[in-house]
């Protein structure tokens, strides 16, 4: 008999309900996905700092900071990939519960692991965020110098080159960061925020 069939799942005693009406607005996960430098985590803190100063509760898990813990141990094979993203789903799942606006920062290359991660969570729970960029204005901002890396062939399945990234077919928002300043990227996210009233 497998171990899982003897884990009972406990309910808490302060729901996500009771979370929200104490914080004042709901919870959601802003999942941003698009091509390295196109703006993902950037824009990720902008909105967090925005939410932050305005009082409401939120947080981000950003791609390469959780590569330094939680998958640590998982590498850029398409397999590792999909596992970096199960698991970051599941961990935004739990903020989501806790009553948190997270904002997720991954290049999250696959249609089908980000249609997984969707199922985690109820309606308006999840909100796809495409940062689109075109490919070579990515490659000429390159902030960490991974596509030279990528090019020199220092670093082996790397997005956008030597690996796929397949573009949402329906993302909830489309942000063109090349054609759009921070400041407006920031205000159609939290428009949205406010349409689904996820924010009063």
């Amino acid at each position: 008999m497998k171990a899982k069939n003897h884990i009972i799942w406990h309910e808490h005693s302060i729901s996500k309900k009771d979370r929200h009406l104490k914080n004042g607005h709901k919870s959601c996960v802003l999942w941003f996905t698009g091509l390295s430098g196109s703006g993902k985590s950037t824009l990720a803190n902008a909105i967090d700092a925005y939410l932050f100063e305005k009082g409401f509760q939120s947080y981000v898990l950003d791609g390469d900071n959780i590569r330094h813990g939680l998958n640590k141990d998982l590498g850029f094979t398409i397999s590792d990939r999909k596992e970096n993203i199960r698991r970051i789903g599941e961990v935004a799942k739990l903020f989501v519960d806790s009553g948190t606006i997270v904002s997720t920062a991954f290049i999250s290359p696959f249609e089908e692991d980000r249609m997984e991660v969707r199922k985690l969570f109820s309606k308006d729970e999840f909100i796809e965020v495409y940062v689109y960029c075109p490919f070579e204005i990515c490659v000429k901002r390159d902030p960490k110098s991974l596509y030279k890396k990528a090019i020199n062939g220092e670093i082996k399945h790397f997005t956008g080159l030597t690996s796929p990234y397949e573009e949402p077919k329906n993302p909830d928002i489309i942000i063109d960061t090349n054609s759009h300043s921070l400041e407006k990227c920031v205000q159609i996210i939290i428009n949205h925020l406010k349409f689904k009233k996820i924010l009063n």
